[in-house]
């Protein structure tokens, strides 16, 4: 009953990882199934690899959409497990799913495709220059939120919550303000050194920001200039501060930080280690890691804040 259908896989099938799979004896994951034709979406392999098996059935998970749909399901399903898609095949369905999905953003096409923002941005713009493409003032996000492509409005946005309501964590401005916690985290930046929300934005409309006091202010760009000092110099600091040592929660947030306090040559070293089908993964658990400092950060800002307005009056 089963239709081999179409595969994001330019080469075709590999015979040698059919018989791999052939060769094992316990059962296979479900192939996807698309419910009305019966065409596998993701799967052939492991389809194949029954057929020679001599099987007459098979596990399968049935997907009701469309064709696009079901051809972005089949590029997520191979970039995540299984036999990895190279390069060319990432790109080219990175294109196709550009084209047929062009309200999702350039994040959320890359993780199902494997690749950079970055490189999705480039492929986005080379098929807008030879195709008709529809101009759309929202996209889709990874997390399915829908965001203007309005980056500035969303930065002055979040300029005004955070002059209005200075507690507020980033994750509550920035679902307020529809961008993410990290834009909220460099606008913060910005406005604490007294710069305009983002880049080339002065002189049509920026919001100005008016600090409670200079100390405020001040401390702000004090705090800025010490996160910018030698982080193996501040570590070593604090690994000498009693009052870190002495107390398990401080020496599990020394572990942490040492942890993380590498060069730039042992990062660059770890991303040469990271495999390609596991990219899209490791990425965006980075990003919630990162996500999380940076609201560990805020927390602390926050509270040196609430020290400041204490000991001014």
């Amino acid at each position: 009953m089963l239709q081999v259908g179409e595969s994001p896989r330019t080469g075709g099938r590999d015979e040698e990882h059919i018989a791999r799979l052939a060769e094992l004896d316990g059962p296979l994951p479900p192939i996807l199934v698309e419910r009305q034709t019966m065409r596998v979406i993701d799967g052939t392999h492991r389809l194949l690899a029954a057929v020679s098996k001599g099987l007459s059935a098979i596990e399968v998970e049935f997907f009701d959409g469309s064709n696009a749909d079901a051809f972005l399901k089949a590029v997520e399903a191979n970039v995540t497990h299984g036999l990895p898609l190279s390069l060319a095949d990432r790109r080219a369905a990175a294109e196709r799913i550009v084209t047929s999905h062009p309200h999702l953003s350039d994040r959320a096409i890359a993780r199902t495709a494997g690749l950079g923002a970055r490189a999705v941005a480039a492929i986005r713009r080379r098929v807008a220059e030879t195709a008709d493409q529809p101009q759309l003032q929202v996209r889709v996000g990874r997390d399915g939120k829908v965001r203007p492509l309005n980056g500035l409005e969303g930065r002055r946005r979040a300029a005004e919550l955070i002059a209005e309501r200075p507690d507020a964590s980033l994750r509550e401005v920035a679902r307020l303000a529809g961008i993410s916690p990290a834009t909220v985290s460099d606008v913060r930046r910005r406005l604490a050194a007294g710069e305009a929300p983002a880049t080339g934005a002065a002189g049509d409309g920026t919001i100005s920001v008016v600090f409670p006091t200079q100390r405020t202010r001040a401390t702000a760009t004090q705090r800025m200039r010490l996160v910018r000092s030698d982080p193996a110099m501040v570590l070593e600091k604090l690994l000498r501060d009693p009052s870190l040592r002495h107390k398990e929660e401080g020496r599990q947030l020394l572990r942490l930080f040492q942890q993380n306090a590498m060069g730039t040559k042992e990062w660059s070293e770890l991303t040469a280690v990271v495999p390609t089908h596991c990219t899209a993964l490791v990425v965006d658990l980075a990003r919630q890691c990162a996500e999380t400092w940076l609201e560990f950060a805020q927390q602390l800002d926050q509270r040196v804040r609430v020290v400041d307005r204490a000991a001014t009056g």
